[in-house]
């Protein structure tokens, strides 16, 4: 039976209305592929808790969450995971990548030009059509 992973992605938007977007570097899982920065959900804790933590380890800058996005469930081939995507709005601080490749802000129209993780997939689709 396949491993089972709750993660959360942080749906950062800027003032210009971009979002960010985070590049898996090539020694991560789903090497060089697009993401939304965030990570695993850790025992107990709720999902804004999770969320910001992450964004605080991953980007060195504080989010605040504001809704829930999209909840969507992706099997890979040697685990399953449970992706939910929380729109945030940063409170403190610059993103600065610490684990990804590249970092970069990009606009919901143009979001359909990066290769994303799969599981991110539905959360991009859903952004770009809103």
């Amino acid at each position: 039976m396949k491993k089972r992973i709750k993660v959360v992605g942080a749906i950062i938007q800027n003032e210009n209305n971009e979002v960010l977007c985070a590049l898996r570097s090539p020694n991560m899982s789903i090497p060089n592929m697009w993401e939304f920065p965030g990570g695993k959900v850790e025992e107990g804790e709720e999902l804004s808790e999770a969320v910001v933590r992450e964004i605080k380890e991953e980007l060195n800058c504080d989010v605040e969450c504001l809704d829930v996005f999209n909840d969507n469930t992706h099997e890979y081939d040697n685990f399953i995971v449970n992706l939910i995507t929380i729109k945030c709005r940063i409170i403190k601080g610059t993103p600065i990548s610490s684990e990804h490749s590249k970092l970069i802000w990009l606009r919901k129209d143009c979001l359909e030009s990066l290769v994303w993780a799969p599981a991110d997939i539905p959360a991009v689709r859903q952004l770009v059509n809103e």
